[in-house]
């Protein structure tokens, strides 16, 4: 198993993908208010790229661009410019600035921009970009929420439902514990069993416990001790959820597979029965991962050995996107 990993990018990028409505409701109630949440929302991913390489200023760590509808009776919709910053940055600021120019020019629409800050400086929060010369004045203020000053906050996180309190409690939790494994274990299980606590449903603690298994990795020695636990709670609520889904059980069910395909290849032979049931694990990971896989990348998998397929599942956890995947394989193959 990979070393515990320090970028959130993904996680954070799916989550606010999924619960969009609670981040807004949890972070920023008042702007939360303001939104028609009865009329559909669309997120703008191939937009706000384009806008991106535009204008690249700094790294970005995680951002949504969001079509939302105003309760104000002018039948009006803008759009939301969601940031999410995991360090300090002194050019955050007019980053904000820029992308909020550059979308508003290129949509002709009002744009807000939000930003939530999961840097680990207490004394950090940035909150407008102001440009002065010769008297005259630019002055551009943004929304931010600090995720640092939930620590002081840990009841009301605790008593929370709204999923963003789990993910807010896992991110500092990643941070706080990321020099002593044992407590990050015993952390990681807390929040786990969390989540049947809170009453969530099957589908919402599968996808918080991607959150939570994502930025508090562990070794993998006491990554099995929590997946024994995960299976003796689980066994315990009689609520077998996380087992069907979890990324370990996928492992193991690719060894189980593998099993299987022993037994077909006595009729197809050995090494074609392993390879194929090899194959489709691991195309049965990348779905719950990435849930549509291209054709190219699928023909790319089928030339691969047993030995190749069995050995890209810890790259295939890895991998925040099926681009960085089909990267690996290609240079993979020009090194081989």
């Amino acid at each position: 198993m990979p070393a515990p990993r320090a970028d959130f990018d993904t996680p954070w990028k799916e989550v606010l993908e999924i619960y969009f409505e609670p981040c807004l409701q949890f972070f920023f109630p008042a702007a939360h208010a303001q939104i028609d949440w009865s009329r559909p929302y669309e997120f703008l991913d191939k937009e706000l790229q384009q806008v991106v390489r535009d204008a690249e200023l700094g790294r970005r760590y995680a951002d949504k661009l969001v079509r939302v509808w105003l309760l104000d009776g002018l039948d009006m919709w803008i759009l939301i410019h969601v940031e999410v910053q995991g360090n300090k940055d002194d050019s955050f600021p007019e980053r904000m600035y820029i992308y909020n120019t550059r979308i508003a020019e290129r949509y002709g629409r009002p744009v807000a921009s939000l930003a939530i800050l999961c840097d680990t400086s207490p004394n950090w929060h940035p909150s407008e970009f102001v440009r002065e010369v010769l008297g005259c004045r630019l002055e551009f203020r943004f929304l931010t929420a600090k995720l640092l000053g939930y620590k002081q906050r840990w009841a009301e996180l605790e008593a929370s439902s709204n999923p963003f309190a789990t993910i807010a409690m896992a991110h500092l939790q990643a941070q706080a514990t990321r020099r002593d494994q044992r407590d990050r274990l015993q952390w990681k299980l807390r929040l786990i069993r969390r989540l049947y606590g809170r009453g969530f449903e099957r589908e919402d603690v599968i996808q918080l416990f991607h959150f939570i298994d994502w930025v508090m990795a562990l070794p993998e020695e006491l990554e099995r001790e929590v997946w024994e636990e995960i299976q003796a709670y689980e066994r315990e609520q009689r609520m077998p959820y996380i087992s069907s889904v979890e990324r370990i059980g996928l492992a193991k069910g690719l060894e189980q597979g593998l099993e299987q395909g022993l037994e077909q290849g006595r009729e197809q032979g050995l090494e074609q029965g392993r390879q194929q049931e090899a194959l489709r694990m691991l195309l049965r990971l990348l779905a719950s991962r990435f849930s549509s896989i291209p054709t190219s990348l699928q023909t790319q998998l089928r030339e691969l050995t047993v030995v190749q397929l069995e050995g890209l599942l810890d790259t295939v956890l890895a991998a925040d996107s099926l681009e960085q995947l089909s990267e690996y394989l290609a240079q993979r193959s020009s090194d081989s």
